[in-house]
């Protein structure tokens, strides 16, 4: 769960941690509350947290504001390993800026730039990693809380689900959504509603992924994350489609038939039929470079060296 350091009278909030979802929830119910009193649009400065100077960071925090109260920065995403970098430019907050960070990843307690906006009155927020326990409290909380459903309907979510809270929080709406209707939520009923999740555009993904991504790839990958799927999930999908084509494939060159294959694979006889059609043209090589491609992505969102959307979509003209 979120863990916080502070100090009284913060005019500078910085997030970070491992779950993006809720750093960005955190950041734009922080942005709504702190614009409830903006009166123009000149309030508002919206920065890019990648390639962000410290200069430019440092320049907008000291603007006086023009019509408004105050004024709200907002540096988005930057990258963690970049953060330090930043420090100099919120050494001096003045008490008509509002000052949002969030970073692309986890930063440490002894980083700097966290040290400084403690040391300005700011207070820092780590978003951590939920799983297990805390995964099935959180959704379970967000289905009462947040949905109207029960928490018996929040685990089965979670158990349907990928551990992915932008996932779960969607297969949330969709059920409440249905009760909303006047509709009734029996059991069966909900296990039909989450069967399959976004599979359909993930089927148009992985239809547009082999031998190469084409535009239309790129496309559906940009609209999953725009739709609130987690940018590591998608390719997290893409690698267990790339790893069913090369298992179907080393299958295909021991010589087994189709309906061997679907018989022995657990998979859909649908996925496995769409997997056969595609290793039949694949290249084994060509299917490991890729998974190392997309494992090498997942370790650098991670670890804060690159956007998680704009990391996908340089992933995908690579692959």
């Amino acid at each position: 769960m979120p863990r916080a350091t502070s100090r009284a009278g913060a005019t500078a909030l910085l997030l970070h941690g491992d779950e993006r979802f809720l750093v960005d929830e955190k950041a734009r119910a922080t942005l709504d509350e702190w614009g409830k009193e903006l009166v123009s649009d000149f309030g508002l400065d919206t920065l890019e947290g990648a390639g962000l100077a410290a200069a430019r960071l440092q320049d907008a925090v000291l603007q006086a504001p023009f019509l408004d109260p105050y004024r709200v920065v907002f540096a988005r995403m930057v990258p963690a390993n970049r953060a330090e970098s930043l420090t100099t430019a919120v050494a001096e907050i003045p008490p008509t800026t509002r000052l949002l960070l969030t970073v692309a990843g986890r930063i440490s307690g002894t980083n700097k730039l966290a040290k400084a906006i403690s040391a300005a009155g700011g207070q820092v927020e780590e978003m951590q990693h939920l799983k297990g326990r805390a995964l099935g409290e959180w959704a379970s909380k967000r289905a009462v809380e947040r949905h109207g459903l029960t928490p018996a309907m929040a685990a089965q979510v979670v158990r349907v689900s990928p551990p992915d809270l932008s996932i779960i929080d969607s297969e949330l709406t969709k059920l409440a959504a249905y009760k909303a209707s006047g509709a009734k939520l029996a059991p069966e009923v909900v296990a039909e509603l989450l069967a399959g999740g976004r599979e359909d555009e993930i089927f148009r993904l992985t239809d547009n992924l082999l031998p190469h991504p084409t535009a239309q790839a790129l496309d559906i990958a940009r609209n999953l994350t725009r739709g609130g799927m987690q940018p590591t999930s998608v390719a997290y999908r893409m690698a267990r489609h790339i790893a069913l084509v090369l298992e179907v494939k080393a299958r295909q060159e021991r010589g087994e038939s189709l309906q061997q294959v679907q018989e022995d694979m657990s998979e859909h006889r649908f996925v496995v039929q769409k997997a056969f059609d595609a290793a039949q043209q694949a290249n084994p090589d060509r299917l490991e470079q890729a998974l190392k491609q997309i494992r090498d992505y997942e370790w650098e969102v991670k670890s804060g060296q690159v956007d998680a959307e704009l990391g996908l979509d340089v992933l995908l003209t690579r692959l």
